[in-house]
């Protein structure tokens, strides 16, 4: 069978991302059917490229990878929706062929998406071997009840088989061909993507993580991410840098330790940031960790309000927060520290409180968001009525927008752009960006309380 696989994701800030997902799916679709991946990323009319290497290789099965819900940003809860039913409709002109669509932005909303833009089939959760199985099955003609996290329709219902089953070995697949990787993902960014592992424990109250990839963990050798990140550091030309794609790099604890004392023994020599989280962060892990070169960590701390993180069930609290930073300082590793201003249960209080808080800690970075809920994309009514305080957020935010000129406001496009992110490629700056915002930043003797604190009397 030959197999179309479309990677629809155009994002490119902060950088473009690869494929990582869709190129494991291509690696195990099986050795017996011919596949291609059409990657729009960089297109600049992607309908136009898509038609056009649909008909040179007229697939039987056409695969599209659904990547994200909303923009980078969360400025825009609806466009991305209706570039991937301009998509279906260019796959539709260009074939007869069924359509498959799955990726992490479909598996936040299978059943309904699967109505929102009626593909054949659909696959949530992890597609590897779902996604072999229905290349065969269908090959034979067989039935599709036994495929796991297959959504399809029945005239005019919608039938889903049973969600993970069978959660993948990690070590059993297919390592992914980066022979297939489109050179300017590596020219734009110099960036490549390793997992180490998937499933998330945790249970922060809005994350879709656990959707997407359940709570079970299932862990990939040591030896094979250090292979793996042997194999990207021959890659000439190629990248310079290696995000590491995890929910979560340090949970388990364990086994982020055996990773970087596997990377250390085997002298991986390419620069890593990873997500992190406070809890399970020891004094032990981060020597382990900046003797692996790892160069930076992505938080998602969410807030500096107790109550709200309560709220969000993080599981950690502000104390813990301040921990986490001062040991990822002692030990010479950035920390950028990602804030979701405006969460349900929060009121313009706590949102002054977390400005307060960031202040103080004064992290190498940090990101601050105005709250965006997923499902705002498929529900108007929950996106009308979380604008008011959205707009009192983004407006607290624009008074602050010269204050830290290291912080990242993307609502705003505050240190968020691509004319900034350009600039800095072309200086030479490797990795995420927002590793060098600071030390672009002039110097300030002091570190300003928020004006909005002030003026309210809001204390720490």
């Amino acid at each position: 069978m030959k197999v179309a696989l479309v990677s629809g994701n155009r994002e490119k800030l902060p950088d473009p991302t690869l494929p990582v997902g869709l190129l494991s799916v291509m690696s195990n679709v099986g050795d017996s059917h011919s596949t291609r991946l059409i990657d729009l990323c960089f297109e600049p009319d992607p309908n136009e490229s898509l038609a056009q290497q649909l008909d040179t290789f007229q697939p039987d099965l056409v695969g599209l990878g659904m990547r994200n819900l909303q923009s980078a940003d969360y400025s825009d809860t609806t466009g991305n929706l209706r570039h991937y039913e301009r998509l279906i409709k260019t796959i539709r002109r260009a074939t007869s062929s069924p359509i498959v669509l799955g990726g992490s932005g479909f598996s936040v909303m299978p059943e309904a998406l699967m109505n929102r833009l009626r593909p054949d089939y659909g696959i949530s959760g992890e597609g590897e071997w779902a996604f072999r199985d229905l290349v065969e099955t269908l090959e034979r003609g067989d039935s599709l009840d036994r495929i796991g996290n297959l959504h399809r329709f029945h005239g005019d219902a919608l039938v889903s088989n049973s969600a993970f089953v069978d959660f993948l070995d990690l070590n059993q697949l297919r390592g992914i061909d980066r022979r297939h990787v489109d050179p300017r993902y590596y020219s734009e960014s110099g960036i490549d993507s390793v997992q180490t592992k998937r499933g998330c424990p945790l249970r922060c109250d809005y994350c879709t993580y656990p959707t997407i990839e359940g709570r079970i963990g299932r862990l990939r050798s040591p030896e094979r991410v250090a292979d793996e990140f042997l194999e990207i550091a021959e890659r000439r030309p190629g990248p310079n840098h290696v995000f590491i794609v995890d929910s979560v790099f340090n949970l388990p604890v364990r086994h982020a330790k055996e990773v970087c004392q596997e990377m250390i023994r085997r002298s991986t020599s390419l620069p890593w940031t990873c997500y992190a989280n406070p809890l399970g962060f020891d004094p032990e892990l981060a020597e382990a960790m900046a003797e692996a070169r790892c160069a930076g960590m992505e938080v998602g701390s969410d807030s500096g309000s107790d109550a709200s993180l309560e709220r969000l069930r993080k599981g950690f609290t502000t104390s813990k927060i301040r921990q986490f930073s001062a040991m990822a300082r002692a030990h010479g590793i950035p920390d950028c520290h990602t804030f979701l201003l405006g969460t349900p249960g929060e009121e313009m209080d706590d949102v002054l409180r977390t400005l307060d808080f960031i202040v103080d800690l004064d992290p190498f970075g940090a990101i601050l968001t105005a709250w965006v809920d997923d499902y705002e994309a498929l529900d108007s009514e929950l996106a009308v009525k979380r604008q008011a305080l959205r707009e009192s957020v983004l407006e607290l935010l624009e008074t602050h927008r010269n204050d830290f000129p290291w912080w990242s406001m993307p609502s705003l496009g505050v240190n968020y752009g691509a004319a900034l992110f350009n600039s800095l490629r072309r200086r030479g700056f490797a990795g995420p960006l927002w590793q060098h915002m600071r030390k672009l930043s002039p110097a300030t003797s002091h570190r300003p309380r928020p004006r909005a604190e002030r003026e309210q009397g809001i204390n720490r």
